[in-house]
């Protein structure tokens, strides 16, 4: 990359690690935010390698003499930034391009709706398990760039849809789709424009790749059978042969010749059953045993805010699902419960909500939050009892009286967390933080 003049647009995680890897390629290198330069938190550092930074919004003059534009996961494609760069005919790259492009390992690539960055870990633990030095990257927010540059025998990238759209290069020996529902229509534009996306994680996948994919889910599965390689599927019933599914709560893979057991899978959580499906699949795909697999499963611990029971208040249970920021993560949150308090609420992103309603026979009331609460209010009127809350503060005291001792609160939102929180982890932590409080209340007063 010596002599390029790359304009990095985004000043985040993802965009400063890619400016880093360009300067230390060979590249000259500006980085330009929307956000004023005094709140960039990376731009001293990034000065201190020579990089030149702009705080204040992107202008065409700054494109100057760029050979390339690197953008953020965040930048859309009908951005006018972007646009600017396609008129002058620059090529443009995201993070797993530029990846790509420096990997010298083999990796594999999971995307989805849901349970991407779970599936990312659990395949990495089984490559750890099966004596890989392997190390789960990409949107679970170590950049791919760097993971590639740091000498590891394998990759496990998760690749979101908006990562997937910036690339042409990416090649992984095996990929993942766990499943697709609506999501991210106000950013592709269109639902069609995300399914496109997501269909890119098998694009250049040709003979000797395997492709792993969701015989149950109808939208995944179509995009699977268009993989150019073979594909090796992965569901929650008793798998056929080449397949690998449960029988019963014992998940079973009958790929590559097997007929193993890999362990018990917890039967009440639905969406972690079919990540670990997916997980077992890429993981012998890519070369691990099937005793490894099961090692790498049992001993792996999913990150937060992914259903975690946070609080028990007077015999009402807290669960936390704050990353279920779509329709179809909340009701695979759900699939378990029963005698519910949902708690939801907060962005759409231009996603229709009713087919929440689908979950009512699981639900003893619903609590509205957010920009969406009106819209959830009129969902389920007439379907069972839904009251609005101010905050998560609220609505988890709201929750609690609805739960009469005997139901689970589950704060599962179906939407994005930006119009009341900085992200989905603050989210999680403040509805922890109330469920908590609520429990010492009640035993204080107990």
């Amino acid at each position: 990359m010596r002599g390029e003049r790359v304009l990095v647009v985004g000043a985040g995680v993802s965009g400063s690690a890619a400016a880093r890897v360009f300067a230390e390629e060979g590249a000259r290198v500006l980085v330009t935010d929307e956000r004023p330069r005094d709140e960039l938190p990376l731009a001293a550092e990034l000065e201190e390698l020579g990089i030149e930074v702009e705080g204040g919004g992107h202008e065409p003059s700054q494109l100057g003499s760029a050979t390339l534009v690197f953008v953020s996961p965040g930048v859309a494609p009908h951005s006018p930034v972007v646009e600017w760069a396609l008129a002058r005919g620059l090529p443009v790259w995201g993070e797993l391009e530029l990846g790509a492009r420096l990997s010298a390992v083999p990796y594999v690539a999971v995307t989805g709706t849901n349970g991407k960055t779970t599936t990312t870990g659990m395949v990495a633990s089984c490559l750890r398990a099966a004596g890989i030095d392997a190390i789960a990257c990409g949107n679970v927010g170590h950049p791919f760039p760097l993971a590639a540059r740091e000498g590891h025998e394998a990759l496990v990238v998760e690749a979101s849809s908006f990562q997937l759209w910036f690339q042409e290069s990416f090649h992984p020996k095996v990929s993942v789709l766990l499943n697709v529902a609506q999501d991210h229509v106000d950013w592709h534009g269109s639902v069609e424009g995300y399914t496109r996306a997501k269909a890119r994680v098998h694009g250049a996948q040709g003979e000797g790749d395997l492709h792993v994919g969701n015989r149950d889910d109808e939208v995944a599965a179509a995009i699977s059978r268009e993989a150019p390689c073979p594909i090796v599927w992965f569901g929650l019933g008793e798998p056929s042969q080449g397949e690998v599914g449960y029988v019963g709560d014992e998940l079973i893979t009958r790929q590559a010749g097997l007929d193993a057991h890999l362990g018990p899978i917890d039967p009440e959580r639905a969406g972690y059953r079919a990540d670990a499906a997916a997980a077992a699949a890429a993981s012998i795909a890519f070369g691990a045993s099937a005793e490894a697999t099961g090692m790498g499963l049992a001993s792996f611990t999913p990150a937060r805010h992914r259903g975690e029971v946070v609080a028990v208040a007077g015999g009402v249970r807290f669960v936390d699902n704050s990353k279920a920021t779509n329709v179809h993560a909340a009701l695979a949150a759900l699939e378990g419960v029963r005698d519910a308090v949902l708690i939801a609420g907060g962005r759409a992103k231009g996603v229709d909500l009713s087919p929440l309603a689908a979950a009512r026979d699981r639900l003893r009331a619903v609590v509205a939050i957010g920009e969406s609460a009106d819209d959830l209010v009129r969902i389920f009127e007439g379907l069972t009892t839904v009251r609005a809350a101010g905050s998560i503060e609220e609505a988890v005291r709201v929750g609690f009286e609805l739960a009469a001792g005997v139901a689970t609160v589950l704060l599962a939102p179906a939407c994005a967390s930006w119009d009341q929180f900085r992200d989905y982890a603050e989210r999680g932590e403040r509805f922890a933080a109330a469920a908590r409080a609520m429990a010492e209340g009640v035993r204080a007063s107990g």
